[in-house]
């Protein structure tokens, strides 16, 4: 690290920011306002840092995140669970919103996490209607779950709530749809992706929106960055199972859903499949594997721009 050399950490929260500047050691809070944040990145560019740190913390990050972005500085977003992992392995145990921030300065001088990309306005635009939905499936979801159990009372209520979240539901989907079929490159992609056996709108969208480095990542590195690459378990002696970790989970859980369909309509997926299980791995292990073979089929098609050809796909 050379003298010049400087890192910054922001813990973000509902109501402020901890913000602390290495080699100097320093911290400071910001309230988590336009103003106050417009002030921080220009100080930030004054600073002129090699990196800057933050935790994803449910969306709060991201109005700072595309602020720092937008004014050409780099930022990095790391997992919460690398962030606290990284503490403790520097001894850090006391957790307070300025010791975050001086451990994500700490984390950014000493692993340099990767440079976040800026999302245009398009992509943040179908990120927020697709986390919607997302909200909007988990409340369905939720108030159909208490129908058979609730009394005569509440019946009503909860039948007529679920009428208009399926009503909001449908509309969400027209809006995704509306703004894919809008941007030229969006609808190119989203044609190129259905015309796989199993991946629908759904499956499509969420790609689109929360996987943009699909087709720009090797068949490792996508699948490691949404979670459905095995990783040992080996240490000395012992020999354990491979487990998938990490990854981004609401990718994951879409492509769960589009790689069971998958099994029963695509023949590449379902011959794959069938001879995972057929040489006794776990029903688990082979739905696994498939998710995993499904992504790196749909990378492989959005890096050479083609639709899907199961003649030139390799099992």
């Amino acid at each position: 690290m050379t003298q010049q050399e400087r890192f910054v950490g922001i813990d973000v929260s509902k109501a402020q920011l901890d913000i602390a500047v290495l080699p100097e050691e320093r911290v400071w809070r910001v309230e988590r306002e336009e103003a106050s944040i417009a002030g921080l990145v220009k100080e930030l560019r004054t600073l002129a840092p090699s990196l800057i740190v933050l935790e994803a913390t449910g969306g709060l990050e991201s109005p700072l995140t595309a602020a720092l972005a937008t004014a050409g500085l780099p930022v990095a977003v790391v997992n919460p669970r690398q962030a606290r992992d990284f503490a403790k392995a520097t001894g850090r145990l006391s957790k307070t919103d300025a010791l975050d921030a001086q451990v994500l300065a700490r984390l950014g001088q000493t692993l340099r996490p990767p440079v976040r990309a800026l999302k245009n306005e398009e992509t943040q635009e179908l990120e927020a209607l697709l986390t919607r939905r997302r909200q909007i499936v988990e409340m369905l979801t939720m108030e159909k779950n208490r129908l058979p159990s609730a009394g005569q009372r509440v019946r009503k209520d909860i039948t007529a709530h679920i009428a208009w979240l399926t009503k909001r539901l449908k509309d969400v989907d027209g809006d995704l749809q509306s703004a894919i079929a809008a941007s030229d490159f969006w609808r190119i992609k989203d044609d190129i992706l259905r015309s796989l056996p199993g991946a629908g709108k759904v499956l499509s969208t969420t790609l689109l929106a929360s996987l943009p480095e699909l087709g720009t990542l090797n068949r490792r590195q996508i699948a490691a960055l949404v979670g459905v690459a095995p990783f040992n378990c080996d240490s000395g002696t012992m020999r354990g199972r491979r487990h998938i970790w990490g990854g981004r989970a609401s990718v994951r859980s879409v492509l769960y859903m589009a790689t069971i369909a998958a099994i029963r309509c695509n023949p590449v997926i379902r011959d794959f499949h069938g001879r995972l299980r057929a040489a006794g791995k776990k029903p688990k292990v082979a739905i696994t594997a498939c998710m995993r073979k499904l992504l790196t089929i749909l990378n492989s098609m959005v890096r050479s721009n083609t639709p899907w050809r199961p003649q030139n796909v390799v099992v």
